[in-house]
């Protein structure tokens, strides 16, 4: 229903063949006698393409995100909207005022106040000093600044930094809000206001450009996102269709990254023994992943089989070996690791090599990087043979909309209605 809506609207921003270089001087000069001796040199530049021919339209009253890796080119594309930056070829048209909220510094003068930097920023903004004293209180309400409102910025916290010009971005009740990581700094109820201000901002159908690494909030409240790839168009689309590419890349960014390093420290890791590990008896040769049947696979979906092989080369006979594995979060948090003793799964003897699939059917894991541990112990569990503590990866794709967290519980709601007033407890 979204997208047929926004059909309907007017653009209120159109981009055509925008790009931007800039000129890097080979040149770095940190003493005064190296300024001196470089003013008669020849200066010599690199040229950076910031942005190379990217098109696409805002409707009225759409949010609209921008996402991509750092150098992407998603803030120099801010900045052009915003009026700071002029294009080296291409045309920008927008319909409406613009309140930019940018990085830190922008607008503002550190040796002000906090309160003649609201007057300051407003009237960059196009704010008349009776706009501002008439949204003066609010301003300062919502930064929740009343007691430091008189001191100098430069004293501020950057998070008190980015609530006082998140403030006045959004009380300049312009047409079209600009914003650029505005949740990257700030405590837990700050963003909580943040996203509410989001929430009134698309109930007056104002239009919101929004830059931002938090792919969560980007697909909870955009319309459609522009993922840009070194100043490039890759992607303009659905929230889910645009995330789901930019996982994909940084994934397969991140394997060519882990087979690098994984080759690099291939020699020390065949001499050293993770918890007493006993590699000359029984060793761990290889972990893939595999979907149902059975074809290499990194990237899954939530609800999908996830097989991991495990392939081993046992040099001697080997009785009733334990094979484990561990699942954990991005950040190395431990959530479950079931093996092959407590599953009641017997192998009698390992001779030569082979593998082991575990598989996890019909994966309960949201989207993420996932990390996996391999393991493979003697017959009482106490002594590893080979223990691979969190050296694999595998990625679930973000496919499950209002799911947040590490796992999809299978669970049902039921409610029942007690008809006699008199039953209910008070």
């Amino acid at each position: 229903m979204k997208s047929k809506v926004h059909q309907k609207r007017e653009a209120v921003i159109k981009v055509e063949n925008l790009s931007k270089n800039f000129k890097i001087p080979h040149e770095k000069t940190d003493t005064l006698r190296g300024s001196f001796v470089n003013l008669l040199k020849k200066k010599t530049y690199e040229s950076f393409k910031a942005l190379n021919k990217v098109s696409f339209e805002v409707k009225e009253g759409e949010f609209f995100g921008i996402i991509g890796r750092n150098g992407s080119g998603k803030s120099t594309l801010l900045k052009i909207l915003a009026g700071i930056y002029g294009p080296d070829q291409g045309k920008v048209e927008i319909k409406g005022g613009v309140s930019p909220f940018l990085e830190l510094g922008v607008g503002f003068n550190m040796e002000l106040s906090g309160r003649d930097n609201i007057y300051l920023n407003g009237s960059v903004l196009g704010l008349k000093k009776k706009e501002i004293d008439e949204k003066y209180d609010a301003i300062v309400e919502f930064s929740e600044l009343n007691r430091f409102i008189d001191q100098k910025l430069k004293n501020y916290s950057s998070g008190m930094q980015v609530r006082l010009a998140f403030s006045v971005a959004i009380y300049a009740n312009k047409d079209i809000l600009l914003m650029d990581e505005v949740l990257a700094v700030g405590d837990s109820n700050f963003q909580r206001k943040c996203l509410e201000e989001f929430q009134r901002y698309r109930k007056a159908r104002k239009t919101v450009v929004l830059v931002s690494h938090d792919i969560d909030v980007a697909r909870k409240f955009c319309d459609r996102i522009l993922l840009l790839d070194k100043g490039r168009n890759i992607i303009l689309d659905t929230a889910d269709k645009a995330v789901n590419e930019y996982v994909k890349r940084n994934m397969i960014d991140e394997e060519k990254r882990f087979k690098k390093e994984k080759q690099s420290n291939k020699d020390d890791s065949k001499h050293t023994n993770k918890r007493g590990s006993d590699r000359d008896k029984l060793e761990i040769t290889k972990v893939e992943f595999l979907d149902s049947s059975e074809n290499p696979k990194q990237i899954f979906k939530t609800g999908e089989d996830i097989i991991a092989r495990i392939s081993y080369n046992a040099k001697e006979k080997i009785e009733k070996p334990i094979f484990g594995v561990g699942f954990y979060t991005p950040e190395g948090v431990y959530i479950t690791g079931p093996n092959t003793q407590t599953s009641y799964f017997l192998i009698k003897k390992l001779a030569g090599k082979g593998f082991v699939d575990c598989t996890i059917i019909k994966n309960p894991f949201l989207g993420g990087t996932y990390q996996f541990t391999a393991a493979i112990f003697n017959t009482n569990g106490f002594l590893p043979y080979d223990f691979r503590e969190r050296e694999y990866e595998f990625t679930i794709l973000e496919n499950e909309k209002n799911q947040y967290g590490v796992i999809k519980l299978n669970h049902k709601w039921k409610h029942e209605k007690i008809e006699k007033p008199d039953l209910m407890v008070k």
